[in-house]
């Protein structure tokens, strides 16, 4: 069902393009993700959206998920309270992108190209995302499995990070508190000399939330050095690393005491790269890794956990990638992968603190290997045709080999204006946690796998100020992991058929205007991911005041599925930021969310709160 405003957004945006005339391009967006060197998006084969700093900074969300939920056609994002989205049980933080969720790790999440998630459970953790350390997220949307390898079978959310824009030091402070006795707050120092430059950032976030037992606390910091070795060749290291703290209540109908969780996870990585010109490259060397303790809690009047659940998991890998030009128009990227995915979880006492038993079906299998390489030729026939092709091989230790193909044209009919057309395959090969942990494991099961069909139109008007896309796509996937009696096979079946659009406008020097979204069908429904999800926003810039306001509207969210007729959710949501520029170096801030004081769910038990309200200070030198 779409709401009266995307109709009205939609008839604005193609009442515009009747009367708008055709202009140069000046304004395409440049992107990493599609090809792994920074290029035009117009010259993607794939459909992707970008989310940039000035966006991600305006309504001061530490988490950068709540602002790509509004900017992203197709990405939905639940929420469980004002701050935190935890683990285990009970967690919120899935992303859904076209209904392909990121719990079952069906959806990549990157940092500067490299993956990110658990290695034992293969999914991202939300909690770890934090604006304070990314430049910029680039959203690929559909199978990218091709350049990413297992789970990027229904896309990837690309977090590029800070490095310093300009000469000299860099520092800035941002402070806020607010409802239910949330605080804030974010230090970044920034530094160029010479061929030397760094980012340095810390973050520290609390909350009491809006029920009882359902605290969030959470420390984060960034580094990253980079030092340019010669005119082409430049080297590079980060790590970030986060520790929070969380509870979580139960569902209102069957609450829980002392379920509790302490999670750290943190991310390193070298890089070399080179710029020729003519060739460009790089190396990488990196790890995610992560330690859980969980309590998984007691209903009261019952007894206590008399023990706590451990993990320990790595992501441990090296990518390579060169891009060649072959002849006129034609370019060649070569690339491999290599992972070491490790695991191991436990128990232990909470009295002594032994191990007690671990839930390992066969514990020599800890770790598994993965290998892969990559082509892809991109040929730009004339100023209107390119076609790209390519071809990934992976190899996986147990589940041995798979074939991954990509096809893509992209068609300039008018030089403001393109259409897509994509063939992609994506994969996802099963966990340590389905092939060797509890009960239901089963080392005998084989990749989960996607094909995606899809057609788009963007285009660039009146110079630029005015850009707008719509795609259509048909996913049809197979080998879906499902536990059926007490065991995982490969049964399930994926088949979504949607319709996205986006517009912005650059009104004038004081006014810009967004709008974004997406319808899905699903034949086979899945928790989280809404039937249809509109955003429009605005932002005002006059003097030193700027305000921004934004409306979500969500229809058919499905927040339990499985029974003769599962439940979902509708909600409209109103959120605002007020800021003013008292001195150049010193502003204020003011923000109001579900400003409707809607009440709704994303998972059934776990009511949202109403209207909230934080403000704050932001401070530069």
């Amino acid at each position: 069902m779409l709401s009266r405003f995307s109709w009205l957004a939609v008839a604005c945006v193609a009442s515009a393009a009747l009367w708008a005339e055709e202009t140069p391009d000046t304004l395409c967006p440049v992107v990493v993700t599609g090809a792994q060197t920074a290029t035009a998006a117009r010259d993607l084969p794939f459909t992707t959206s970008v989310v940039e700093r000035e966006q991600l900074v305006e309504n001061h969300e530490p988490n950068l998920l709540p602002t790509l939920t509004e900017q992203v056609p197709g990405l939905f994002v639940t929420q469980r309270g004002v701050m935190g989205y935890g683990v285990s049980a009970g967690a919120a933080g899935g992303m859904s992108l076209r209904g392909i969720a990121s719990g079952s790790g069906q959806l990549l999440v990157l940092i500067d190209g490299l993956p990110q998630y658990n290695g034992i459970y293969g999914h991202s953790l939300a909690d770890a995302y934090q604006t304070f350390l990314t430049e910029r997220v680039e959203v690929l949307r559909g199978p990218a499995s091709m350049l990413y390898g297992s789970n990027a079978m229904g896309g990837v959310v690309n977090i590029v990070t800070r490095a310093p824009l300009h000469d000299g030091v860099r520092t800035h402070l941002d402070v806020g508190a607010g409802s239910y006795g949330t605080v804030q707050t974010e230090v970044t120092n920034q530094v160029t000399k010479g061929r030397f430059h760094s980012t340095v950032a810390a973050q520290y976030s609390r909350t009491d939330n809006h029920r009882p037992n359902m605290g969030f606390e959470q420390y984060g910091g960034f580094v990253k050095l980079g030092y340019d070795l010669s005119d082409h060749w430049k080297a590079s290291a980060d790590c970030n690393l986060t520790h929070f703290n969380a509870s979580y209540p139960g569902t209102t109908m069957a609450p829980l005491l002392e379920a509790n969780q302490w999670i750290t996870r943190g991310f390193a990585s070298l890089a070399v790269t080179n710029d020729y010109g003519w060739t460009s490259g790089c190396m990488n060397l990196y790890s995610s890794f992560g330690r859980h303790k969980i309590n998984d809690g007691y209903a009261p009047g019952a007894t206590p956990q008399e023990r706590l659940f451990r993990s320990r998991d790595a992501l441990t890998g090296f990518h390579w990638h060169q891009h060649l030009p072959l002849w006129v128009g034609c370019r060649l990227t070569a690339g491999a992968d290599y992972q070491l995915i490790y695991g191991r979880a436990f128990y232990t006492s909470r009295a002594t603190g032994e191990v007690l038993d671990t839930p390992d079906k066969q514990s020599a299998k800890e770790h598994m290997h993965e290998v892969a390489g990559y082509l892809d030729l991109c040929q730009r026939f004339t100023d209107w045709l390119t076609v790209d092709v390519g071809m990934r091989y992976d190899w996986h230790n147990v589940i041995h080999g798979e074939k991954i193909p990509h096809f893509g044209v992209v068609t300039r009919p008018l030089s403001t204006a393109e259409a897509r057309l994509t063939i992609d395959k994506g994969f996802r090969n099963p966990t340590l946690k389905e092939m060797y942990l509890y009960p239901s494991s089963n080392i005998n099961m084989i990749p989960e796998r996607l094909w995606n069909y899809e057609v788009s139109w963007s285009q660039r008007l009146l110079a630029g100020r005015l850009c707008y896309g719509v795609n259509a796509f048909f996913m049809n996937g197979s080998n879906i992991i499902q536990t059926i009696n007490r065991k995982n096979v490969n049964v399930g079946r994926i088949q979504n058929v949607g319709v996205e659009a986006e517009a912005s406008w650059r009104v004038n020097d004081h006014w810009s205007l967004t709008t974004n979204h997406s319808y899905l069908h699903m034949k086979y429904h899945v928790v989280a991911a809404p039937q249809y999800k509109g955003f429009a926003g605005a932002s005002m810039h006059y003097g030193q005041w700027t305000a921004t306001a934004g409306l979500m509207q969500i229809c058919g969210l499905f927040t339990a599925v499985g029974t003769a007729d599962d439940p979902t959710e509708s909600c409209t949501l109103l959120s605002a930021t007020l800021g003013y520029q008292a001195f150049p170096w010193l502003r204020l801030w003011a923000k109001g969310q579900n400003l409707l004081a809607q009440r709704y769910e994303f998972y059934a038990g776990h009511p949202m709160p109403k209207a909230t309200f934080m403000g704050g200070v932001s401070v530069n030198f």
